[in-house]
């Protein structure tokens, strides 16, 4: 039994959730890869995918999971609706669920604004995003394409590389890999390293050869520019000698590690195109998982509301 009544964060799963999610990926990942590549499972179910912030990647993604589970979907832009004269979150959710919407994948750029929404309106809540807190459905791909290629998470060395302190990816990783065994590591500028980061028990490391040493899998997270109000170190050309991974760097390492991104990739910034686009590289499974993962979501949840 799925026990989550919505996904607001990794926090809020135990292993037995995040466990289930991954079994029930695995099956809906099999009907992606077939000919017909629709189910009837949330046929008359509504939901509503809320976006507050640009999203290309994520949108898409959910809103391909849910064609593909058969529901109805409503796509909401905040910078063409009554958001803009100066409507409410709460009045815009309440309008749109007074059209008998199930489900609301919320993306938004306040921190904790699932979770508000959550104590005042009945439908299921899936966090897409928010501010810099989490993004329980990147993690929970991403844990499951290491696991898919692996075979396990259990003592899986896993190095978190970037923007650490803007990323919401890197502290959903962080929750969800500890829960399952894994070993995480964080590496970056110090400037982009939270204060916090030692009380959640990672590994911290400024060379970035190093963190590729010691790491099994590297997920290389881009520098998030839009959230950094002040200069977080020099420029891009010395943040990318510094921390961006190129062939050298991957030549110099003496062993296979896996290469991850959540995307969108700045190419030859923290990541050269001879190391995305390599052997060693699952971006594109990420990808293809993120359908899967967000189908499993999205019937789980839509189980436990039937079932409450």
């Amino acid at each position: 039994m799925f026990k989550a009544h919505h996904l607001l964060g990794i926090k809020d799963l135990d292993t037995e959730d995040i466990e289930h999610i991954f079994k029930t990926a695995d099956n809906f990942k099999e009907v992606i890869n077939r000919p017909i590549k629709k189910v009837p499972s949330l046929r008359d179910v509504t939901i509503v995918n809320l976006f507050f912030e640009n999203s290309t990647r994520t949108r898409i993604s959910f809103e391909l999971a849910e064609k593909r589970l058969s529901a109805d979907v409503l796509n909401f832009s905040a910078s063409s609706s009554s958001v803009s004269k100066g409507e409410t979150l709460i009045d815009t959710v309440r309008n749109i669920l007074a059209m008998k919407v199930d489900m609301v994948v919320l993306r938004h750029p306040m921190a904790g604004a699932g979770v508000f929404l959550s104590r005042h309106i009945s439908a299921r809540i899936i966090n897409a995003g928010d501010g810099t807190h989490e993004h329980p459905t990147q993690a929970l791909l991403d844990a499951f394409s290491i696991r898919e290629k692996l075979g396990t998470l259990k003592k899986v060395k896993v190095a978190i590389v970037g923007d650490i302190l803007h990323s919401r990816v890197a502290l959903s990783n962080i929750l969800l890999l500890q829960k399952m065994g894994a070993e995480v590591m964080v590496c970056g500028p110090s400037t982009l390293i939270p204060k916090f980061i030692n009380k959640l028990g990672v590994k911290v490391e400024q060379n970035l050869k190093k963190a590729l040493q010691w790491c099994d899998a590297a997920n290389m997270l881009r520098i998030q520019l839009e959230r950094q109000d002040i200069r977080y170190f020099p420029s891009l050309r010395e943040y990318s000698m510094q921390y961006g991974l190129n062939r050298e760097i991957m030549n110099s390492v003496n062993k296979e590690i896996l290469i991850m991104h959540p995307g969108p990739i700045n190419r030859g910034v923290e990541i050269t195109s001879d190391v995305a686009d390599s052997p060693h590289s699952i971006i594109l499974d990420q990808v293809e998982n993120g359908v899967a993962i967000r189908m499993a979501v999205l019937y789980l949840l839509a189980g436990k509301k039937a079932t409450s």
